[in-house]
């Protein structure tokens, strides 16, 4: 399983190239960037974030997760997701969702909520392409491009690309257009259905057997106390969604002592899941020692023992 590192969404994006090198010190194998334009509170950019982790790593990949694909052009997100894999040496995956949980930043975007789904698909198609170093023409309703290829191209040819989602919409969407399949709020169980459903919908495209692999994006904490990881965990997430997370906290969020953090990894590995997104959910002042104490003692847990 490759293990990443969310990145401080809540911080200030001066901290960025500092948290980004010492998750690659650390033995990360990715770090990933969210985004809003606007939320409930301080958002950073995916865009803007990964590329000061870019600048200053030199090994760790770096994944928008997730970035908001219907409030951007299609023609401009290609242009950004290249420039930065061009940036990065060609280490760059995209991660995308349709958001629509804060709706008023799709009206300060100008960009219509209701259609956030069907902008969306319009967009992977010409995503596929161009960041295949492709000429891609489509007369869509929200662009329209005729033979246009990105030039420089991206180093990677296709860039990779990630779906987020839990809904039948999204499933498809990431059957259709993902090279994974990246959903939060889900347990493993969850996890096994959806992405059987979503190399289903890859087989009916006529993609091939595994053409969609598994991730996940956890919330979590990880203390000596698993008491203490839980109360961590729960109000941060409680006050970054604004509802009470406690009754949900068994079936969704990573807490508990590492040994208890590092089996919940597992199952979630033999549910399918190739990759894995850590989202420290704790005070700022309690970040650093959660970060490391996760990369001390959870990840060689769930690195290949040599010669096995």
């Amino acid at each position: 399983m490759q293990l990443g590192l969310m990145l401080d969404p809540a911080g200030d994006p001066a901290g960025t190239p500092g948290e980004a090198r010492i998750a690659e010190q650390l033995g990360f194998d990715f770090v990933a960037c969210g985004e809003h334009v606007f939320f409930h509170g301080p958002v950073s950019n995916a865009f803007v974030g990964l590329s000061a982790a870019a600048a200053v790593t030199d090994r760790v990949r770096l994944v928008s997760a997730l970035t908001v694909l219907p409030l951007y052009p299609a023609g401009l997100v290609a242009k950004m997701a290249s420039s930065l894999d061009r940036l990065s040496g060609g280490r760059y995956t995209l991660g995308v969702g349709v958001g629509g949980e804060y709706p008023a930043e799709f009206a300060a975007c100008g960009a219509p909520v209701a259609r956030r789904g069907a902008k969306a698909d319009e967009s992977l198609i010409a995503l596929r392409g161009l960041l295949g170093g492709q000429a891609v023409t489509l007369n869509g309703e929200f662009a329209q491009l005729d033979g246009l290829t990105l030039q420089p191209p991206p180093v990677q040819r296709p860039v990779p690309i990630w779906v987020g989602g839990r809904k039948p919409a999204a499933l498809r969407r990431a059957g259709r257009f993902g090279d994974a399949w990246l959903p939060y709020m889900v347990t493993p169980q969850m996890l096994a259905r959806g992405l059987d459903s979503v190399q289903g919908f890859a087989a009916d495209c006529g993609r091939p057997a595994g053409a969609v692999s598994g991730a996940v994006f956890l919330w979590g904490s990880v203390n000596a106390s698993a008491d203490v990881a839980r109360r961590q965990a729960i109000g941060t997430v409680s006050q970054t969604y604004q509802q009470d997370f406690a009754p949900l906290a068994g079936k969704y969020l990573l807490a508990g002592d590492p040994a208890a953090v590092a089996a919940r990894l597992a199952a979630y590995a033999d549910a399918g899941a190739a990759s894995a997104v850590f989202a420290p959910a704790c005070a700022p002042a309690e970040r650093a020692a959660v970060v490391r104490l996760f990369a001390e003692e959870v990840l060689p847990q769930l690195r290949p023992v040599p010669g096995a």
